[in-house]
């Protein structure tokens, strides 16, 4: 079975936010709403300083607390692992967004609770997610968690260091950051946990 998955390499990563931009372009993304941001932090001591960069989107969790609490349904989790809104059936009621951990749902000018859905129609028509296909550091991989040989894999199990956001949650993100320094952080413990290669 498919398990779509996303990884991301901090140790490639600009900053550019190309793909911040390909996401709005791509899902017509209105004024004001972000389906994936850059957090970036300054590290070191003065003169010797640097920035770190760490994109962020919806994690399409294993056990996505935005899910259970959704009182008409709209939130659902694909037979491939993606967790995706029917917006026509959303009432705009916001559980689901102070049910997300990680920030990553707003509410749409329309009425109703948008986020990733890693381009879902551009996975039906054979295609990278826009995010993706548009980093100029390929510093995103994308595809089949549970195919060995798919980008996605074979970055996570090449990687030095393998982190998920905020483990302690327990939701279990397909989301993984890859050779994150060990300075990043933008609070205390968002990469106190390492992901063992086999572990999930």
């Amino acid at each position: 079975m498919t398990r779509y998955a996303m990884s991301i390499d901090l140790s490639a990563c600009v900053g550019c936010s190309a793909c911040s931009v390909a996401c709005t372009m791509e899902n017509d993304v209105p004024v004001g709403n972000h389906r994936l941001w850059i957090r970036n932090t300054t590290v070191g001591t003065f003169p010797n300083l640097t920035v770190e960069f760490r994109p962020e989107q919806c994690l399409h969790c294993e056990n996505p607390p935005c899910v259970p609490v959704c009182p008409t349904g709209c939130c659902y989790v694909t037979d491939d692992g993606i967790v995706d809104i029917d917006a026509h059936q959303c009432i705009a009621c916001g559980a689901c967004i102070a049910a997300c951990p990680y920030d990553a749902r707003s509410m749409h000018p329309d009425g109703y609770v948008t986020k990733c859905n890693f381009c879902r129609h551009r996975l039906e028509e054979g295609k990278l997610p826009a995010c993706v296909e548009t980093c100029p550091t390929l510093c995103r991989s994308f595809g089949d968690l549970d195919d060995p040989n798919s980008a996605v894999s074979i970055a996570i199990r090449e990687a030095d260091r393998v982190d998920v956001l905020r483990p302690e949650q327990g939701t279990g993100p397909n989301l993984y950051y890859l050779n994150a320094p060990s300075s990043f952080g933008l609070t205390s413990n968002i990469w106190d946990v390492k992901h063992e290669e086999g572990a999930h």
